[in-house]
């Protein structure tokens, strides 16, 4: 007998009612046959018309957005920016919640990762199950804290800037991007056109004056003589190499943070948010505690931030390593760090360098790897230096449980877990885990 030929369900529309929030800003419902849906633009417990956007009669799930809200949640508000919604741009999930129930949500996010993926409810991690708003950002309903310091710009063909739609190289034109910081939009990007530019990352620095432009150019493109509405550097992505040059100005902003100034070159990784380098510092140290003669570890650790923490609060004898990929980041943290004698910085892979520093025991850690998480190998090895706490900031809650787990299997168990909302209205969330040799009891 043949099988039924799979045939697209794209356009296709279901009334359903909407269950859980899950990880990736959407929440889950099902079709009347059973079929999972991954629904955008619609929160738990509402009854809505789903349409299809992505998946099949074969698809293990299908990917919706809602269309017409049938029965609104209590938390749900008419999303203040008028370029989201289905179809338009993809840079926020959460815009028609209201700011208490996206940290709700978000907590739930992470509950649920922790429990499915680590096996730990909140009580296990130390965790209260609140999700805290940066400084500044506890606004009413109908207001959006501009704190995005750092804004890709998509160009379409008309040489229009805008943002890239949910899951699609499609552009959004917009004149204003509300989550964006006030240094970003007072450049006036998306006034301007931009020919022959395929994308435009607009940087304004939360701990100077400076700005910065890195234009991308569409192949065998030219780059046009830029004159924005403030003062600005100019960088360009070199088409060959992929590398970040300088046109103009400074190659660098300088960022600050623990009342230290970072220098952050090529566009660089920083914390997007103006509040997040101090408040992911503070709630490290907090949870470190380090001691005067203390030997640290500071993995994936960009232009030095924890480093530099560190290093402040170690006296003559203790030391810090930091190991960055990065080779421009590198390049920074050495120059950022020059004046504390006791902290070097090598460059490599996790993985790669830390087995070759010969390194057999440390006092304490802290890691904050990208999205994808640190991995089994690079967890097994830190487990075996008997760091008396380790601290892991993570950007990805699916990322942070897994490694948990490898952790545990380590001897390792969470002490304490915070969590922050440094991305508002997305669904991205931040956290910081304290992790201590599981003997030491509660």
């Amino acid at each position: 007998m043949q099988n039924e030929p799979t045939s697209s369900l794209v356009g296709e529309e279901y009334e359903v009612e909407v269950g859980p929030v899950a990880h990736g800003g959407h929440c889950i419902a099902r079709t009347a046959e059973n079929q999972v849906l991954f629904v955008r633009h619609t929160l738990p417990g509402e009854k809505i018309i789903a349409k299809v956007t992505d998946g099949d009669t074969d698809s293990r799930f299908l990917r919706a957005d809602a269309v017409r809200i049938l029965e609104p949640s209590k938390d749900r508000v008419e999303a203040p920016c008028p370029y989201a919604g289905p179809g338009m741009c993809g840079g926020c999930d959460w815009q028609h919640a209201k700011p208490g129930a996206q940290r709700r949500l978000k907590g739930e996010v992470i509950a649920e990762q922790l429990q499915r993926l680590a096996g730990l409810t909140p009580e296990e991690a130390g965790w209260d199950g609140t999700v805290m708003p940066a400084d500044g950002d506890k606004l009413p309903a109908g207001e959006v804290p501009a704190w995005r310091t750092r804004v890709q710009y998509a160009i379409d063909a008309d040489g229009r800037a805008g943002l890239r739609k949910h899951r699609s190289h499609d552009v959004q034109p917009i004149d204003h991007c509300l989550i964006a910081a006030p240094g970003v939009s007072e450049l006036g990007v998306e006034k301007r056109e931009w020919p022959q530019i395929a994308a435009v990352e607009a940087i304004t620095a939360t701990g100077s004056n400076d700005r910065q432009v890195i234009l991308t150019p569409k192949p065998g493109g030219r780059l046009p003589l830029v004159e924005l509405d403030k003062p600005v550097s100019v960088l360009r992505v070199d088409e060959k190499d992929g590398g970040v040059h300088r046109v103009h100005g400074r190659a660098f902003v300088r960022e600050r943070a623990d009342d230290r100034t970072y220098r952050v070159g090529s566009g660089g990784f920083w914390q997007v948010h103006p509040q997040a380098a101090n408040t992911l510092v503070r709630a490290v140290m907090q949870g470190l505690l380090p001691r005067k003669n203390d030997t640290a570890l500071d993995l994936y650790c960009g232009v030095g931030l924890f480093a530099g923490a560190i290093g402040q609060r170690l006296g003559e004898k203790g030391a810090v390593l930091g190991i960055e990929s990065g080779k421009r980041a590198v390049e920074d943290a050495r120059h950022n760090l020059k004046d504390l004698d006791r902290v070097r910085i090598e460059h490599g892979k996790v993985d790669q360098v830390l087995p070759r520093t010969g390194i057999t025991e440390c006092d304490l850690i802290v890691l904050d790897p990208p999205r994808a998480g640190a991995g089994k190998q690079v967890v097994k090895h830190l487990s075996g230096l008997g760091a008396r706490k380790i601290a892991y900031v993570a950007c990805d809650p699916a990322a942070l449980a897994r490694d948990l787990a490898y952790f545990r299997e380590g001897g390792y168990r969470v002490r304490t877990l915070r969590a922050f909302d440094l991305f508002p209205m997305t669904s991205h969330v931040e956290c910081v885990a304290i992790l201590e040799p599981a003997e030491k009891g509660r």
